[in-house]
């Protein structure tokens, strides 16, 4: 097959194109250009996608001996995940940007670009299963990053290729060192890549404004802070919170509530954030096979997660899960990923049906 290898200049994405070299692929690499301005983006080992990444990629490649080409994707890249991260934030809610760049760039803008200039597929350095088209969980459940590639079609995964699902990150070091890539040891990218110096909570008022408000007490309705933008916060969110005074019982207060068109934060005692119903828009099915509803799955609530257990049902386009075990932190605006009833074909490869993606959506709500 002609493979196109998306090469973040990391080690993952080094050893993937690497592995679909060996496999026998007519393999090219291309590094994604997501910013017109370098100096917007984060560099060291807390970039991502930077000029030196772009470097890195690119002697990779030599190595490999394949192609090496840099692809400019920083309109779709603005519009597409910048924009959505301001607007979902504006809007009270706590996007993901990584999962949002993976959806629109990395699965829909490059790997549309590739097919149109006949590749068969999109190779990445993802930790992640496909089994006859089916979406799995990696071996290595340390890395695994089957929760951000959730939200993609069944088309888009019939045209991608996962070489890492069956490794476990020191086995990806270990192969990458004995190549001779550079990049062996380069730490993992973390943090938003498209704010400089990490400070959200500034990129925010900067973009959007300071729009002050109140931070009021659930308990009492009491108005104990001033903020200077909601969207600095988060539901579940401990620290700094800027109280006055501590609670009446002494115990720590977390961020209950964002209400955007009252600008008000609304923080509580911890009991507080315990949801037993999320209820998730734009649902997807990865796998391409609608269930038979009501199902019991497992559920991922957010990126760096565990998984809780339930009862999923689909209704009116929307997907509730009603929780065995109270959650907290459930913030509208992430994901919602539920695992479980393996596909036929795909069990007997090897996988436990709790580790098979049965379905993404949004969380819109939540309920007691």
């Amino acid at each position: 097959m002609r493979v196109l290898a998306a090469m973040s200049g990391g080690v993952d994405s080094a050893v993937a194109a690497a592995l679909a070299v060996e496999a026998g692929h007519e393999v090219t690499g291309v590094h994604m250009a997501l910013s017109r301005t370098p100096g917007t983006l984060r560099t060291g080992s807390r970039g991502c996608c930077t000029v030196e990444d772009a470097f890195d990629a690119r002697r990779v490649c030599d190595l490999l001996g394949i192609p090496f080409y840099v692809w400019d994707f920083s309109e779709d890249f603005l519009d597409d995940v910048v924009a959505d991260f301001l607007s979902e934030y504006a809007a009270g809610r706590t996007p993901n940007p990584c999962l949002r760049c993976n959806e629109k760039i990395k699965f829909a803008a490059l790997l549309d670009r590739a097919i149109a200039l006949g590749f068969d597929a999109v190779c990445t350095g993802h930790y992640a299963r496909l089994i006859d088209g089916a979406l799995y969980r990696s071996v290595d459940l340390a890395k695994d990053q089957s929760y951000v590639l959730a939200v993609l079609t069944p088309d888009q995964l019939a045209h991608s290729m996962f070489p890492l699902g069956e490794l476990t990150k020191p086995q990806v070091r270990a192969q990458a060192q004995a190549r001779g890539f550079a990049v062996a040891a380069k730490p993992d990218s973390y943090d938003i890549c498209f704010i400089p110096d990490g400070d959200t909570h500034g990129y925010l008022v900067d973009k959007l404004g300071a729009r002050p408000g109140a931070v009021v007490d659930a308990t009492t309705g009491e108005q104990i802070a001033e903020h200077d933008g909601f969207f600095a916060y988060t539901i579940g969110q401990r620290k700094g919170l800027g109280l006055s005074r501590p609670a009446a019982d002494g115990r720590p207060r977390y961020v209950l509530g964002i209400e955007p068109t009252t600008r008000t934060v609304t923080v509580g005692p911890a009991s507080g954030l315990d949801v037993r119903l999320v209820v998730a828009d734009r649902v997807v099915f990865p796998g391409g096979r609608r269930p038979d509803f009501p199902i019991r799955v497992q559920a991922q609530l957010r990126a760096h997660g565990g998984t809780v257990g339930g009862s999923a049902d689909l209704v009116d386009g929307t997907l509730r899960l009603s929780l065995d075990q109270a959650a907290r932190g459930v913030a509208p605006g992430q994901t919602m990923v539920l695992y479980g009833g393996a596909t036929p074909d795909a069990a007997s490869a090897g996988p436990a049906a709790d580790q098979y993606v049965l379905a993404a959506g949004t969380i819109v709500r939540t309920g007691g």
